[in-house]
């Protein structure tokens, strides 16, 4: 027998005043307890149906709300023709109703009539565009009279309500079922994003002096990309040491290059001996080396132009059109982030159980995607004394730079040991000051909230040590609108039309 419902006699109206009541049953009254009606829900392969029907009796037309979902995508089925086909158990003749189209997107709603009592094995046949099934719902009992009937069932825990017609017009609901199956175990632990050695350059003053404002019109901006040896500002070297130093270095270079031209057009012409071309290409060479000491180059009028040395985007800057500057004092924070590093703190209890090779997946704050780690580039020796923790170090590959410089992350570190148990979908999962939970769909409109256990975590699939059984079936995309749902007392707006 299908689950008694305490919602039947409700949904029994709602079925007669939005389908029509030429012939069908009164809605049974409030009181005295109204006989009962029925819930059904079922999944195969290719379709769910959430099926409610008021109490079966002898003589009466009886409206049935059949919701059909489509699980490749969990819409609704808009066209194609379904069969109820009623066959008594007892045998005699079978009570069929065809309907070519749907009542609404996903609704139909068969209103057989029973001249005999008994069991009943309904099979639910559907040619959809959407989908071709065939649904077995066994044990539906048609009672003599509705006395016969049971009685509602008044109180008790519904769970959460969340209807078919909110889950249809939610993005990205489904549903999965929990299964049995093996993953590696995991370790939990905290991170953050960090730039990759190399791949972090501050760039400061080379000497005192002011920032040229014709510089800083086409300085690049924070988020702004550079490539390296790219100009991002120009200084005026100040009177004092560092620019007279500067001025001189350049002054020695202007000498040293035209010493070296001379010497080159002597020895063309047998003047002087190859020697004294070597002896000044060595101060030449000296002379550039104390020039590129300062930073970045040389532009007209002894102003020095500050290059990047790396590529990547600009972090910070710290540059104001016409400002002093000291030597040494910050100008530019550029990060390159294609490549990124994780570093996590493993708890002391649990460093025996990293291996050199243990890679890791993580999820940032607000971001919904798990990432993978590219490779496992150092992994501490020493537990910190202050923390009491080991320092692991992952490199990431971050092309679409997703992962932003100075997130933080929840890791799950592999470490090699399977464990099984119950299987979900890591999409399932959603955290709760803490605690991870997910939500099981009970019956086609009610869900549960569970707290869980987890045990490990292999790319997308998650293992649970307890809260969830094999064959529960899971909310596995959208599951925030669920929670959400859970909050809310009122009415939703669309109410459960049929």
């Amino acid at each position: 027998m299908p689950r008694l419902h305490s919602r039947a006699a409700l949904v029994a109206a709602i079925i007669l005043a939005a389908c029509g009541g030429d012939d069908a049953t009164e809605a049974p009254g409030a009181a005295g307890g109204a006989p009962a009606g029925g819930a059904i829900t079922r999944w195969t392969d290719s379709t769910e149906l959430f099926m409610e029907h008021p109490a079966l009796v002898v003589g009466d037309t009886v409206v049935f709300a059949a919701h059909l979902t489509d699980i490749t995508d969990f819409a609704p089925l808009t066209a194609g023709r379904v069969t109820f086909r009623f066959v008594p158990r007892e045998g005699g003749t079978p009570v069929e109703v065809v309907q070519e189209t749907p009542l609404r997107p996903g609704i139909y709603g068969p209103r057989p009539r029973f001249t005999t009592p008994g069991v009943y094995d309904l099979t639910i046949l559907v040619a959809s565009p959407q989908a071709t099934d065939s649904i077995l719902v066994p044990g539906l009992r048609v009672h003599a009279t509705a006395a016969e009937a049971p009685r509602e069932e008044v109180g008790g825990d519904d769970g959460i309500s969340f209807l078919k017609e909110q889950q249809w017009k939610t993005p990205g609901f489904r549903t999965a079922y929990a299964d049995s199956g093996t993953v590696v175990a995991t370790i939990e632990a905290t991170g953050s994003i960090v730039p990759a050695a190399g791949r972090h350059a501050q760039v400061t003053a080379p000497i005192s002096g002011l920032v040229d404002p014709s510089g800083v019109a086409s300085s690049p901006a924070p988020g702004e990309s550079v490539v390296r040896g790219q100009v991002i500002a120009v200084i005026t070297p100040s009177l004092g040491e560092g620019g007279s130093a500067y001025a001189e270095a350049r002054a020695r270079l202007r000498e040293t290059e035209a010493e070296y031209a001379r010497a080159q057009r002597l020895v063309a012409a047998e003047a002087a001996p190859q020697r004294r071309l070597r002896e000044a290409e060595i101060r030449l060479q000296a002379a550039r080396e104390t020039v590129a000491g300062f930073g970045g180059s040389a532009t007209s009028g002894g102003r020095l132009a500050i290059q990047s040395p790396i590529r990547g985007v600009v972090a910070a800057r710290s540059i104001t059109p016409g400002s002093r500057v000291e030597a040494g004092a910050p100008l530019f924070s550029i990060v390159d982030p294609s490549v990124v590093w994780l570093t996590v703190n493993v708890p002391a209890a649990q460093a025996s159980r990293i291996g050199g090779k243990s890679g890791a997946s993580f999820q940032l704050e607000g971001v919904d995607h798990r990432f993978q780690t590219s490779r496992t580039v150092s992994v501490g020796s020493v537990i910190d004394p202050q923390s009491r923790t080991l320092s692991l170090i992952y490199e990431v590959a971050n092309a679409n730079g997703l992962i932003r410089v100075g997130s933080t992350a929840r890791v799950a570190i592999r470490t090699g040991r399977r464990v099984t148990g119950v299987v979900i979908p890591a999409s399932a999962l959603l955290d709760e000051d803490g605690r991870p939970i997910a939500y099981v769909q009970t019956e086609g409109e009610t869900f549960a909230r569970r707290e869980l256990t987890l045990g490990g975590q292999d790319g997308e699939r998650v293992l649970v040590m307890s809260g969830l059984k094999p064959g529960d079936r899971v909310v596995s995309g959208a599951a925030y609108q669920v929670r959400l749902a859970s909050l809310s007392t009122s009415v939703p707006l669309e109410g459960h039309a049929h």
